[in-house]
C-alpha cells in the first residue's frame, strides 16, 4: 500500500473489518480516519484500532485522498449531498454501499467522476471476503490499483468493466453465503433425521464445507472435475448426487440467481428515485 490517506464515512461491520484489515496489512493507523455519528463506536475504533476517529464526515473528505463511503444504502443519498468535494477533486470515492449505482452518487456528490464501486460480502468479516469492484472512466490506472488493494486488505476482488455485472455479482457472492449457510442447514437437518446429534452434525457440515471450499480453491481443475473424483459409479456419493439432480438443482440456482439479480436491479431503482 502507499502513502494514501484513506478514510471511511461510517464506522459499521465492514467499514471496521476493511480497518482491521488495513492496520494488519501494514498500515499505519494514523494514515487511517473514520466518521460516525455515534460517539460509542467512534470510541471503540479509535481505542481498538488507534485510528483518527471523528463525528465531522467532511473532516474525513479533508484529511484522506481515499474515501470509502461505508453507509447504509438508504441514507447514501443524504450523506453523499452533505460532502463538498470541489475542492478535492483528486479524492478516489469507494462506495461499498450495496445497489446504489454510480451515476447517481455521481450527481448527489456534485459531478465527482473518480468514483469506484465495490460489492463486498459478509465472509470479510472474517478476511475471507470477495469483493467485486467497477470503477468509472475518471478513475486512472492508480486509483483502481489503490481501490483493489484497499478491498483485498479483506479478501478477494475481481473487477468488471460493466457496472450492471454488478448485479451478477451481487447474486453470486454478495447474495451467496446466504444460499451456503442454507446448504449447511438442510445438510445438518437430514444429519439428525439420521440419528446424528446436533453437535457432531453441525461439525462435520462445517468442516465439510471449509475443506471442499479450501480444496476447490487450491485446486486447477473446474468443480465438475472435483465432483467426479469424488462419485464413483454405483456408490454412496452418486446415490444422493442422482437426487439432487433429480430435484433440478441446476435449474433451482439458475433461477434463484436471477431472481437476486433481478430484484438487485429493482432496488437500485427504487434507491434513485
Amino acid at each position: 500500500m502507499d502513502d494514501s490517506r484513506i478514510g471511511f464515512v461510517g464506522g459499521g461491520n465492514m467499514a471496521r473489518a476493511l480497518l482491521g484489515g488495513l492496520t494488519a496489512s501494514g498500515v499505519g493507523p494514523d494514515r487511517l480516519w473514520v466518521s460516525d455519528p455515534d460517539e460509542v463506536a467512534r470510541a471503540q475504533l479509535a481505542r481498538d484500532l488507534g485510528v483518527h476517529a471523528t463525528a465531522d464526515n467532511q473532516a474525513v473528505v479533508e484529511a484522506c485522498d481515499v474515501v470509502v463511503l461505508a453507509v447504509k444504502p438508504q441514507v447514501l443519498g443524504e450523506v453523499a449531498r452533505g460532502l463538498d468535494l470541489s475542492s478535492r477533486p483528486q479524492v478516489l470515492v469507494i462506495s461499498i454501499a450495496a445497489g446504489v449505482r454510480t451515476e447517481p452518487l455521481s450527481r448527489w456528490l456534485g459531478g465527482h467522476e473518480r468514483l469506484v464501486r465495490a460489492m463486498p460480502n459478509t465472509p470479510a468479516l472474517v478476511g475471507s471476503g470477495v469483493a467485486g469492484l467497477y470503477a468509472r472512466p475518471g478513475v486512472d490506472e492508480a486509483g483502481r490499483e489503490t481501490a483493489e488493494r484497499i478491498l483485498r486488505a479483506v479478501g478477494t476482488a475481481v473487477w468488471v468493466e460493466s457496472e450492471d455485472l454488478l448485479d451478477a455479482v451481487t447474486a453470486v457472492s454478495g447474495s451467496g453465503p446466504a444460499y451456503f449457510f442454507l446448504v449447511m442447514e438442510a445438510m445438518e437437518a437430514a444429519a439428525g433425521e439420521l440419528g446424528l446429534d446436533a453437535a457432531t452434525a453441525r461439525l462435520l457440515t462445517v468442516e465439510t464445507a471449509f475443506g471442499a471450499a479450501k480444496l476447490a480453491l487450491e485446486a486447477h481443475e473446474p468443480a465438475a472435475v472435483l465432483r467426479q473424483r469424488v462419485t464413483s459409479p454405483g456408490g454412496t456419493t452418486a446415490a444422493a448426487l442422482a437426487v439432487l439432480e433429480a430435484g433440478d438443482l441446476r435449474g433451482l440456482f439458475t433461477r434463484a440467481l436471477a431472481a437476486a439479480r433481478d430484484r438487485a436491479r429493482e432496488l437500485a431503482a427504487e434507491l434513485e428515485g
